[in-house]
Order: C-alpha cells, then structure tokens, then sequence
C-alpha cells in the first residue's frame, strides 16, 4: 500500500474540489441573538500565536472587540473546543492592564460574573460548553469603545505514520440546532488577523504543507525549527492574482474585500518527518526545586515490526446521512470513494447509511471490484443528507449483519451528535462489548460528540481519527486504511520500576492503553517520585505472539523548562475521569475530584469555568491567584525555551527500545511537495477564476 505522502497530492485535488461545494457549517465568532434589535458588535482583530515543541502545542488567540454603537454591550465570543485541549489562560485587558482570570465551579463563576455585571463593573468569563465549544463572554464594551482578550490552550501533539498535524478550529459545525436558532454569528475580523506557527523538533523536519492556506510563508531555519505564518489586513486579500509567483512566497495584494479575515475554515498544518528516523522512546519531566513530586509526559514511537495483512477481510461502512452532514457529505463520499479504491481484491464491503433510520445500501456484503464500487459509489453520491442523526440505529445495523466467518472491522464516519432514538453513552458502549469487532470513527467537524466517539474506539480496540473541512481528507482516510492493513499491538502494559534508585511512579494516564496500530504514538502522562535511573518495560501482543520492549529512563531531581506539563496530566486524568462516569454513570466524588484537578491546576472543563474581576475584587472574594502564578511561570518557560537549543529528548539512544526505523510513507518518485504546492496553487487560481465568472454571469 503506498503511503500518506505518496498519495498527497490526489488527495489534495479532492480537497480543493471539494471545498468548491456549498457548506453549511457555521464560523466561530461573536454571538449576535437571533431576531434581535441589538446593535451588532465587531471583531476588530484576531492573532493567533502557535509554538509546538517538546510533544505538545500552545496556542494563544489574543482578539479585539469593537462597539461602534452609542450604547453599552455584553460581548459573547465562542469557538469550537480543539481536540484534547483546555483553557489553562484567560487574560482580559481593565485599565489598559492584563487581568488573568482564575478557576471556579462552573456556578460559582457565572454567579461572580453576574454580579460584577449588574454593579457595572468590567468582568469576564470563559465558559465550556459540554464537548462543543469555549464560550467567552466579556462585559461592557462601551460605546464607541474596544476590548482585548487572550486565550491560551494546551494540547499534546502526536505524529503518525511520520506525519504530523495541527489545527486551528474555525467552523463551528451547525450541529446544534438550539443554537442555530438562538444566536447568529459575527464573523469577519474588520481590521487585521494573524497567523504564527513556530514548530521546534527534536527530531529533522523535511516539509511544512498548509493545504487550505497556500498563501502561508513558510520559513525553514534548520531541520528542527519552521515557521508558518500569513496576515490579512482590511483591503488585502489571501487570494491575490499572483500567477507569476512562487506559491511559498505568495504575498497578500491590496484588494478591497470589506474585512481583513473570516473565520469560516479551519487552519490545518501538516509536517513530515525525515524518512530513516528510529523506533524511540522520549521523555520530557516537570518538577520544580524543592519539590518531591515531579511531573513526566512518556513518548513511544514505535519501530515499524508489524506485517501487513494479505488475508481478504470484510469492510463495513456506516455513513451519516444526516442533516447536519450536509456541508461535509461531498468530502465524506469522496474519502469513502479514496477508501474503497485501497481494498483488495479478496476483500468484500457493506454501506449502511443513517439519518432518522438506518437502512443498508448494498444489500449485504459485495465483492472489491470496479463495477460493483462504482455502482454504490454512483447510489451514495445520489444521495442527499437531511433528518435526524440515529447514531445507535446505524451501528446496530452495521454489527447485525456481520459474518463471524471472517476477519472484519467497521468504519464509521459521521459528525457524532447523536440526537435520535438511543442517546446514551453507556447504551453505545455496551453494544461494541457484545462483538469483537474494532470499530475505527473518523470523525467530520468541531462540534462531533469526540468523547462519544473515542469511547467507542477504545471499548473496541479500535481508534478514532478528526477529520477537518480544510483537511486533506481523502489522505486521512487512506493513511487510516494504511494502519488498518497491518497487524497492531494489543494488550499493551507499561511498568516503570526503579530497581536501586527507588523512583517511585503513580497516577499514569491513560491507565488502560489498549491497542497501538502502525505508525500511532503512545503519549502517557504520570507523576514520579525520587530521582535518577528507572527501568521501562513495554508488554503487548501482535497477532497473538508475545513481544516485549526494554528502554532506562532517567528522572532528574529538578527540571524547570516544561511546567505546562503539571496542566497536561491533569487534562488526561480528567479525561479517565469523566470516562468512568460515562460508563458506570455520573457520580459526585467523581464529578468533585475533577472539579478539585481543574481549580488547582487553572483549567476550563465542562464542571469549571474562568472568570475574570478587578484585582481587589479578588482580594474581596478571597480568591487566590494561583492561576495568575500558573501562567506567569508558564510564560517565563516559554520565554527561556524560545532562546535556548531544540532539546533532545531520547531516552534510548544508548539502548534502543525498538529494532526498526519508525513507520514512514514511502515515496517512489523522490520528493513530491514542489509539485503538490504547484498543484494547489494552480487550483486555488482556477477556483478564482469560477468565481470571478459567476460573479460577471
């Protein structure tokens, strides 16, 4: 099977193509209600600064709201909460100065909010909206006035298959309907906007893409640091008529467009590693001076030992037909088209679709040949998405119609708001416990149910993929089918024990890991106690034999450079946490020990939100600042890393862990990114073309 990079450049003419199709979703942006007389208000400027290094990316939106009104507002900002992110800063400008917000049950702080508001005092606060969206709200904008805020969040970065990927979040989803009929979205940025990505790896980077955005300057420094950036100011356009230059070099020409930017399309960044790079095992640790307890984040890459499958096998797709799916259903088909284009000829495929109801497109299990993809292919594009989305009834159908005969997995894709007939996540997962079949979800859009759906990967041993709008789609989805051709690691168990050092390790995260599939990243986050040397051991299963995996580990006793590590584990724990209760049903000890994680390590969750007060508001209220510290220190680091040597992090250089190079898409004909920015670039003038040409009709 050839791999993700090979295939880039087919997949990137479906993108484009497929972002030529009407969509539906809605953008991030200020929330104006519904059938409302009140004065709109505008986003001034939007900057958003992306640093990745050591394994995980920050990323801080700092945004201008502006009132050109003769009366006083309540500003609502909202966007979609990115994959495995929280809020861990939340500064809103009084005075001319940065306010940091601290954490507070989720009552507590709308209750403070509130009541600062009806005296008329500036406040603000950032709120999370159950798995969808952050939700900002900032009061008063003053007539004729502006207001700043910055957002700072965390999230762990993985690599696979040699790839890695970042997304900015922008398209809200129009998944919820109650919403949708509430509020309206203010979404253009008036005056400028800004986008910044510094990448600092430990391991050699040889290219940076950003499919969606062509018109991004990209800056190579050395193998290990790149930098992403374009800005649009009013009167500047990203889509310039530059036929004559270089794409990498595209530079915004002034053209009178109304605003500087909107926020309707996700930023997605991809990177590929150099080929040849080891099987690795790194580490990066946290623990103040002074402290016993330290904080570590485990990185496991492994080498590329697992064999393909030459087996015919049985493929089931369960596609959402829903109405919601509608700005996304010309992307879906095309990725199942991509998809179904990789089977073999002894493998067999279903199609179930569900909206309302579920109902089977094929009829039963039909064999990979031209004819019988192209016939389905032809039904499904036919199509057209509306009704409800029953989830539950879709999935059934899938596992009902099963042959335990022989090997099979499913393939669901679908934007995850199940809102007909069973809802209930424990309902979903009890139905995956009763198959042994691995269900692997791509999940389509920024308000999909991801907790729903990456329960349900897990419980099946399966995974689940995020599939943006300005993704390369159809790659993903082939990338996917890569991993799903291969055999996996099952079973997996760490042990890290410190033999004569004493190092004590406690509170892992994930505490059950499951299966790794080719080419995936293992992230564990844990505490430590005791310093010096340990041993870690890595147990699991491929195709039922045994294998085992041996690396030292070295935990020093002070280590200062990465302290948003302290928030990043407590992240994950919460993650378990809320798993459990999604499980076993919601309890208060456990609803209360997340509350207790999130107010101490400074963190926005569906149980906690940040609000913002003057100073002596605080000193009123008895508030500690701890997250005011929190983020202080966290700047300083960033500050001191941003000046300081790309860190390796290794752990097995001496002794490798793994015996094999890390699993890489392999190239036939040599380097394929000059071509592929040709091509994106030719697109992106014909796609101006069409629309100077409709504009003309």
């Amino acid at each position: 099977m050839q791999g993700l990079w090979r295939n880039t450049i087919g997949w990137s003419v479906c993108l484009l193509l497929g972002a030529l199709a009407p969509g539906l979703a809605m953008a991030a942006g200020l929330l104006t209600p519904a059938n409302s007389n009140l004065p709109q208000l505008e986003i001034k400027e939007h900057h958003v600064n992306v640093v990745i290094e050591d394994g995980y990316a920050i990323t801080e939106v700092d945004q201008t709201f502006a009132n050109p009104h003769d009366r006083e507002l309540e500003a609502i900002y909202s966007f979609p909460v990115p994959e495995k992110a929280s809020v861990g800063e939340f500064t809103y400008w009084i005075d001319g100065k940065p306010v940091t917000g601290e954490v507070m049950r989720k009552q507590q702080a709308r209750a403070l909010y509130e009541q600062e508001k009806s005296q008329g005092r500036r406040t603000a606060l950032t709120e999370q909206d159950e798995y969808r969206s952050f939700d900002s709200r900032v009061y008063p904008v003053l007539p004729n006035d502006t207001v700043r805020i910055r957002l700072v969040y965390i999230q762990p970065v993985h690599a696979e298959l040699g790839i890695g990927r970042y997304v900015y979040p922008l398209e809200e989803g129009g998944v919820d309907e109650e919403r949708m009929a509430f509020f309206t979205y203010q979404e253009h940025v008036q005056e400028a906007f800004s986008f910044k990505l510094t990448m600092r790896s430990s391991y050699p980077i040889d290219q940076f893409l950003m499919p969606a955005h062509p018109q991004a300057q990209v800056q190579r420094s050395s193998d290990q640091e790149w930098q992403v950036s374009f800005a649009n100011s009013a009167g500047a356009t990203a889509f310039a008529d530059v036929e004559e230059q270089a794409p990498t070099s595209m530079a915004a020409t002034a053209t009178s467009t109304g605003s500087a930017f909107t926020l309707d399309k996700d930023i997605v960044a991809y990177w590929r590693h150099q080929p040849g790079l080891p099987g690795a095992v790194d580490m990066i640790s946290y623990r103040p001076e002074g402290s016993d307890r330290g904080t570590f984040m485990l990185t496991l890459t492994p080498g590329d030992d697992l064999g393909e499958i030459s087996q015919g096998r049985d493929w089931t797709f369960v596609l959402d037909l829903s109405g919601s799916m509608a700005g996304k259903y010309h992307s879906l088909a095309e990725g199942v088209r991509k998809g179904l284009g990789k089977l073999q000829p002894g493998d067999r495929f279903r199609m179930v679709l569900f909206n309302d109801q579920a109902r089977e497109l094929t009829n039963g299990y039909v064999a990979v040949n031209d004819a019988n993809v192209n016939h389905y292919l032809q039904l499904l594009e036919s199509t057209q998405p509306d009704g409800g989305t029953n989830l539950f009834a879709g999935l059934k159908a899938a596992y009902n119609g099963l042959d335990s005969d022989r090997p099979s997995a499913v393939i669901l894709v679908t934007d995850g708001v199940a809102n007909v007939g069973v809802v209930a996540k424990k309902a979903f997962l009890e139905l995956l416990e009763q198959h042994d079949i691995r269900l692997f979800t791509f999940v389509m859009g920024n308000s999909a149910n991801r907790p729903l759906l990456e329960g349900m990967a897990k419980v099946s041993n399966g995974f689940a993929m995020s599939i943006s709008n300005s993704d390369d789609i159809s790659g993903r989805l082939v990338q996917a089918a890569d991993q799903l051709r291969h055999e996996a690691y099952r079973d997996i168990s760490l042990r890290i024990s410190g033999n004569k050092s004493g190092i004590k390790v406690r509170d892992m995260s994930p505490a059950q890991i499951g299966s790794l599939y080719r080419g995936q990243q293992l992230i564990v986050f844990g505490h430590y106690w005791g310093d010096g040397q340990a041993k870690l051991e890595i147990n699991g299963k491929v195709s039922g034999r045994e294998v085992h995996y041996r690396s030292d580990l070295n935990f020093p006793a002070t280590d200062t450079r990465n302290p948003e590590l302290e928030r990043l584990w407590a992240y994950a724990t919460i993650e378990d946490l809320q798993n459990r209760m999604d499980y076993l049903g919601h309890d208060s000890d456990s609803e209360d020990a997340i509350v207790d994680l999130a107010v101490e390590h400074g963190l926005v969750t569906p149980y906690t939100s940040m609000v913002v007060v003057e100073e002596q508001v605080f000193e009123q209220q008895g508030i500690a600042r701890n997250n005011k510290a929190r983020v202080e220190r966290e700047r300083t680091a960033r500050e001191n890393r941003a000046v300081a040597p790309v860190q390796d992090n290794r752990q097995d250089s001496a002794q490798p862990a793994f015996n094999s190079s890390r699993s890489y898409p392999r190239s036939s004909g040599g380097s394929t990114g000059p071509v592929l920015i040709l091509m994106l670039f030719t697109l992106i003038l014909l796609r101006r073309r069409a629309q100077r040409a409709a504009a003309g009709n």
